[in-house]
């Protein structure tokens, strides 16, 4: 994803064995996806890795320097180019789990308003 216009993802590794059966998928995508990949992804620098007796995985470096790994075992070409879209989609920020179901800066004294609330007539 784009933030403020700059693309996020520096550089995508993909991370394959040429002998495992568990890279086949990933074999097949680099044959017949990754190009078309690459020409829609000018501003991306797509490395291919050759690692024998390893699970392939994709790897995402980002602009802030985090980085991202996701294992394509045994996964379809369709679902590689899924997981190699989503990687260039992220902004690269870790996640952070929520302590309440909303953010806001003002919080309410009184409590969130949910539609239990039972005002009584007198």
């Amino acid at each position: 994803m784009a933030l403020r216009g700059v693309w996020q993802l520096q550089k995508l590794i993909i991370s394959y064995s040429d002998w495992g059966g568990s890279s086949r998928g990933i074999r097949a995508f680099m044959e017949s996806q990754l190009p078309a990949f690459k020409e829609k992804n000018p501003q991306l620098e797509v490395v291919t890795e050759l690692i024998r007796g390893q699970h392939p995985h994709l790897k995402g470096f980002y602009k802030n320097k985090n980085e991202r790994v996701i294992c394509v075992k045994n996964m379809t070409p369709e679902d590689i180019l899924l997981h190699a879209t989503r990687l260039r989609n992220a902004l690269g920020r870790k996640v952070v789990k929520l302590k309440t179901r909303h953010v806001t800066k003002h919080p309410s004294v009184q409590g969130t308003w949910t539609t239990d609330v039972k005002f009584e007539t007198e």
